[in-house]
């Protein structure tokens, strides 16, 4: 039995941390990383390829996973350390990140934050019997610590914008087309087969008789649609040929999906294929043993024509325009994968130049923590 459990713990692609110094290297990781998301987003507006509104929309999305990291080193601070410190739960193969559980748990605890902080001590007196242990006691003020790290972490709950689980699908207003009303409708989920969190746009332009948010008939079923279809595996010309179907006055133009991870780090993850070649090579110092890939996935519509929608009528049905060579594998107008990794690993990938990343593009975090776009 005992053989068992080792064999499935080796094998497995969950994997607690459950030691004080493992977890801070962890979140001390993802603190560095999640400095550099928001600067690729303004890369990308830089370069025309997000406009200002979705920048915008982007880097919020991006602040709330930082958010969500930052909550969780609270939590997790005493790990191995406290009397009942709990321990984190991370997906260590083509992954990186925290399970999904560990979001669903965070959205409960957000909503009792207020009732638990009602019943803890303050920052201060907590600080304040720590010293008056360690001053009087002569020793470790370990259970306040854990006291403490538990009051900080509902504190960043009970604060809000944390990317969660599932982020419902918001409105934002673009403009008019013509007769037509032009909206982004963005949402992001933590998705639970991939472990990872990820993002879409959705430009769609209106022209039912109520504004979109403003339609209490159309609003919730289109956000029920667009949530239950927020699966990785599913190709985006699926969802938009599915939401244009049906939503006769809701017209799909551009549906894009960003895909914040794999994180690999030879210290906490298993990598498959070249990228476990690059970083066991690059022998990289602790805090440059990384990288971070992002995949932005781009589906926009050709052209509208007629559609039968009945026996005497029609509607307008979008024409998607695939990619010419994988796009009926992809379902998309264009996949690109990018890598953002130290410079380290990054001369090691030079070096070997191995085939399955060729095509990535790189953003390399050079000296001083500049971050340049490959």
């Amino acid at each position: 039995m005992a053989d068992n459990s080792v064999r499935e713990a080796l094998v497995s692609d969950h994997a607690e941390i459950y030691d004080t110094a493992q977890a801070r290297r962890y979140f001390a990781k993802f603190s560095r990383i999640g400095g550099y998301l928001a600067r690729i987003a303004a890369e990308f507006e830089k370069e025309c390829r997000f406009s200002r509104v979705e920048t915008r929309v982007l880097a919020a999305y991006l602040n709330g996973v930082i958010g969500t990291f930052s909550a969780l080193s609270h939590k997790y601070l005493m790990s191995g350390l406290a009397e009942g410190a709990p321990r984190l739960t991370i997906d260590r193969h083509e992954s990186g990140f925290p399970v999904v559980q560990e979001l669903m748990m965070m959205a409960v605890d957000a909503q009792q934050a207020e009732r638990h902080l009602s019943g803890m001590a303050s920052a201060a007196e907590l600080r304040d019997h720590m010293i008056r242990t360690i001053l009087g006691e002569r020793k470790v003020p370990v259970q306040l610590q854990f006291a403490l790290s538990q009051r900080l972490y509902y504190e960043a709950v009970r604060a809000g914008g944390l990317f969660h689980a599932r982020n419902d699908p918001e409105a934002q207003w673009l403009g008019q087309n013509g007769d037509r009303r032009r909206y982004l409708i963005h949402w992001a989920v933590w998705d639970s087969g991939l472990n990872l969190p990820v993002v879409y746009l959705l430009e769609m332009e209106d022209s039912g008789r109520r504004p979109l948010p403003e339609d209490a008939l159309r609003w919730p079923g289109i956000r029920q649609k667009l949530l239950a279809q927020s699966v990785g595996g599913l190709k985006l010309v699926t969802m938009a040929t599915g939401f244009d179907k049906d939503f006769d006055d809701a017209c799909p133009k551009r549906l894009r999906r960003i895909t914040l991870g794999p994180m690999y780090s030879s210290g906490f993850t298993l990598q498959s294929g070249p990228i476990s070649h690059v970083l066991e090579d690059a022998r990289a110092p602790e805090g440059e043993d990384w990288a971070l890939v992002w995949t932005l996935e781009d589906l926009v519509s050709d052209r509208e024509e007629p559609v039968k929608d009945g026996w005497f009528s029609t509607r307008p049905g979008q024409i998607w325009r695939l990619a010419p060579v994988f796009g009926a594998d992809t379902g998309t107008t264009a996949t690109e994968r990018m890598i953002v990794l130290p410079e380290r690993p990054y001369q090691v990938l030079v070096e070997q130049d191995p085939p399955g990343l060729r095509g990535i593009r790189k953003f390399v975090v050079g000296g001083g923590g500049r971050l340049i776009p490959g």
